[in-house]
């Protein structure tokens, strides 16, 4: 099986469309062919089709969405590319570290590399869907690059670690949850935490935040989630006996 097949480029919102079909061309000449388009702001479009010479094909591909949330919801490994910096941040790994993580991960599902916006980037609420973000490393001076260039740069250490080595076996401990999983489990924990008073309502974001960054290090399985769904349903009907008592 090619498990490159299973490796989702995903832009979100992108204003240019022809930097839709340099997406496609620059991921196609590093081995990834599947892209994921969220509200793009025209496609298809002409200039896509000229700017891809070569990977038409994949624009034909091409899977358009509503959300970012609808993108990811069958993967299991999201990773978010970010250049500035935020209040709290996403775990970090370095793209070169990146490249290796991917092939690691495809034994459990599939991997969407998420890119934001040309102008902005992506928002805090989208980079939460994320399990971890990356950076690439550039001049200090002058660190634009041009969303093109940003993808082929990180297929490029995907495509890379294929060459350098054999991807090493994680260690075996069932299937892990996916991205919709993960945010049930997440809005289900908020309902909860709420209701215990524990977490204030009106400013939920923050604690919610770390508490993400928390599971999300701890790479849940379907089963562990499940569990964890379990403990909260006994705990909201342990508050419902409470109230009618």
């Amino acid at each position: 099986m090619n498990k490159s097949n299973q490796i989702q480029i995903v832009l979100v919102e992108p204003s240019h469309s022809g930097n839709i079909g340099a997406v496609a061309r620059a991921a196609k000449t590093m081995g990834v062919e599947n892209l994921i388009l969220v509200k793009p702001k025209s496609f298809p479009d002409n200039q896509a089709t000229v700017r891809a010479t070569s990977a038409v094909d994949v624009l034909e591909r091409a899977v358009v969405c509503d959300s970012l949330s609808e993108a990811v919801s069958n993967c299991t490994f999201v990773v978010g590319t970010s250049s500035r910096e935020r209040g709290l941040p996403c775990p970090e790994i370095a793209p070169r570290e990146l490249g290796k993580r991917v092939w690691q991960e495809l034994q459990y599902g599939s991997v969407a590399i998420v890119f934001g916006r040309e102008s902005s980037g992506l928002s805090n609420e989208e980079m939460d869907l994320c399990q971890y973000a990356t950076t690439i490393p550039t001049n200090w001076e002058f660190g634009s690059l041009n969303l093109a260039a940003a993808v082929q740069v990180i297929c490029y250490e995907i495509f890379i670690a294929t060459l350098d080595q054999a991807p090493a076996r994680m260690e075996d401990e069932g299937v892990l949850a996916s991205a919709d999983e993960l945010e049930r489990f997440f809005e289900h924990l908020q309902e909860v935490l709420c209701g215990i008073d524990f977490l204030d309502p009106k400013q939920p974001r923050l604690l919610m935040r770390r508490l993400r960054h928390l599971y999300n290090r701890a790479r849940l399985t379907q089963v562990e989630v499940n569990i964890l769904r379990g403990v909260l349903s006994s705990t909201e009907k342990s508050m419902m006996n409470r109230q009618s008592n």
